[in-house]
């Protein structure tokens, strides 16, 4: 038996579509998360993708995997992160499958079980860090002042006292916990 067979044959989860729905489901309508099973290959969602353009990006492989039940396939799979969440694929959609919301969820999943991306680890330590994802430095600061704006915006960045409010509300919304893992 070839290893691509033998890797179909030992990671196949045949729940997989179903714990899209259901924890999906926690967030959108039942029947948008059901959507995914109504996904029948015929492109439209590639074809209109402004990032399968200039990426590998494609949302078909990985609805397929995840209705054949390969998870860690799917959950591990970095192209799942090149969606910009346009909804373009949503809007063209044949069947009307809910295409972004559906990869929202696998992201969701994904981060769960400790899948994230460095850059994303990355953004969020500074978030956690800043209160920001993207810290003002000097340049920004620079640029702000000749665009006749408060070279400091009224954020955490100008509120230093309200990165505890910020870090207690990722803290208890479980971000920090996500966070840690993936470090």
């Amino acid at each position: 038996m070839s290893s691509t067979a033998e890797r179909v044959i030992t990671k196949f989860e045949k729940n997989f579509v179903d714990e899209v729905v259901d924890k999906g489901s926690k967030i959108f309508p039942e029947d948008y998360m059901k959507t995914i099973m109504a996904c029948m290959q015929c492109g439209t969602c590639v074809g209109s993708c402004p990032s399968g353009r200039r990426t590998s990006w494609n949302i078909r492989q990985i609805f397929l995997k995840t209705q054949r039940g390969l998870r860690e396939d799917v959950l591990k799979d970095q192209d799942l992160w090149n969606c910009t969440t346009c909804y373009t694929c949503h809007e063209r959609c044949p069947r009307q499958v809910k295409t972004t919301d559906l990869v929202r969820v696998l992201r969701n999943i994904a981060v769960s079980e400790g899948h994230m991306l460095d850059r994303h680890v990355m953004v969020c330590n500074l978030l956690l860090q800043h209160g920001h994802a993207v810290p003002i430095n000097d340049k920004i600061k620079a640029t702000r002042k000749k665009l006749s704006m408060d070279m400091v915006p009224p954020t955490v960045h100008k509120h230093p006292d309200s990165l505890k409010e910020v870090n207690r509300i990722l803290e208890e919304t479980g971000f920090t916990k996500l966070v840690k893992k993936e470090r």
